[in-house]
C-alpha cells in the first residue's frame, strides 16, 4: 500500500563510531526520499568523522579509519544533506532515539540550524515493537516475507525500512496512513529534546527528567538557580539539549518584558 504523503518523508539510517550521541560521529548516512505523487531519490555518503572508529564498531558495519580517511566531513557535506530533508518529515528505525538525535548534534556542529518543530518524525521501529516486539531483519522477514541481505549497510537498513513500513500501513487496519498519525503512534513519551533531558509534564510544560531538580518547572529552576543553567551549558550535554533550555531561557524573559 503506498504511503499516504501530504508532504515529502525522507527514511534515512546512520552508521557512527558508537551509540554515545554527544561524542559519536557519522560515518555513514543514507537517505531515501519519497514524496507524495510516489517518486523517489536516494543518497548515501561515507563521512570522515575526524576521529578513529574502534575496532569492535568497524566489525559490525565494515566501515573503517582507511574507508573514510579520503571523504568529506560532516561539516562539508551538511549544506547538501540538509538540502535534501529540509521540506520533509523524517523516519527510520529507531529514529526518535539515535538517529535523528545524532544528525541534529552533528548539523549543529556544522553551523547548520536543525529543528524538529515543522516536521514530523515516524519511528518504524516503535511501531514494530508495539505490534510485534522484533528487529529489523525479523521485521523485514515478517511483513515482506524477505531476507535482510547487507544488514548493518546503512542503504539496505533504508530501504527495508521503508518497505517495512508499507508493509505495516496495509497490515495494520488500525495504523491510519498519513505522516501524522504515524509520527504520533511511533512517538514515546513525550520530550522537548531528543536526548531526553527535558520532559513535557501534563499540562506541556517542559521540565527536568534528571538530577537534583528531576519534575520541577524548567522557567522555575532557571529563575531561581540561576548558576544552574551556566552549568548545564557548559557540561556534556547535546548541543540540542543545550539549544532548548536558551530557548525556554529566552521565552521566560520575553514573557516578563510583556
Amino acid at each position: 500500500m503506498p504511503l499516504n504523503l501530504t508532504k515529502p518523508l525522507c527514511f534515512f539510517d546512520l552508521e557512527t563510531t558508537g551509540i554515545n550521541i554527544t561524542t559519536d560521529r557519522i560515518v555513514e548516512i543514507s537517505i531515501l526520499k519519497v514524496y507524495p505523487n510516489g517518486n523517489k531519490e536516494s543518497k548515501t555518503w561515507l563521512v570522515n568523522p575526524e576521529m578513529p572508529i574502534p575496532a569492535e564498531v568497524s566489525a559490525i558495519h565494515g566501515i573503517t579509519d582507511d574507508k573514510v580517511a579520503n571523504e568529506p566531513t560532516f561539516k562539508q557535506l551538511a549544506t547538501e544533506i540538509n538540502n535534501m530533508i529540509k521540506d520533509a518529515d523524517l523516519a527510520g528505525f529507531n529514529s526518535n532515539r539515535f538517529d535523528i538525535p545524532l544528525l541534529a548534534e552533528e548539523m549543529l556542529r556544522a553551523d547548520m540550524d536543525f529543528d524538529m518543530k515543522s516536521r514530523l518524525a515516524i519511528d518504524v521501529q516503535t511501531i514494530f515493537h508495539k505490534m510485534e516486539q522484533r528487529t529489523l531483519s525479523a521485521a523485514y522477514k515478517f511483513y515482506c516475507d524477505k531476507t535482510l541481505e547487507n544488514a548493518h549497510t546503512a542503504a539496505a537498513d533504508t530501504l527495508a525500512t521503508y518497505e517495512v513500513l508499507e508493509a505495516q500501513v496495509e497490515r495494520y487496519e488500525d495504523l491510519e496512513n498519513n505522516a501524522k498519525f504515524l509520527a504520533e503512534f511511533s512517538s514515546r513519551k513525550r520530550f522537548a529534546d531528543f536526548a531526553g533531558f527535558i520532559a513535557f509534564n501534563k499540562e506541556g510544560q517542559e521540565v527536568f527528567s534528571f538530577g537534583k531538580h528531576k519534575g520541577k518547572l524548567v522557567t522555575d529552576v532557571l529563575e531561581t538557580e540561576p548558576g544552574y543553567f551556566g552549568w548545564l551549558l557548559n557540561a556534556d550535554f547535546p548541543l540540542y539539549t543545550k539549544k532548548v533550555l536558551t530557548a525556554i531561557k529566552l521565552r521566560a524573559f520575553n514573557n516578563k518584558l510583556d
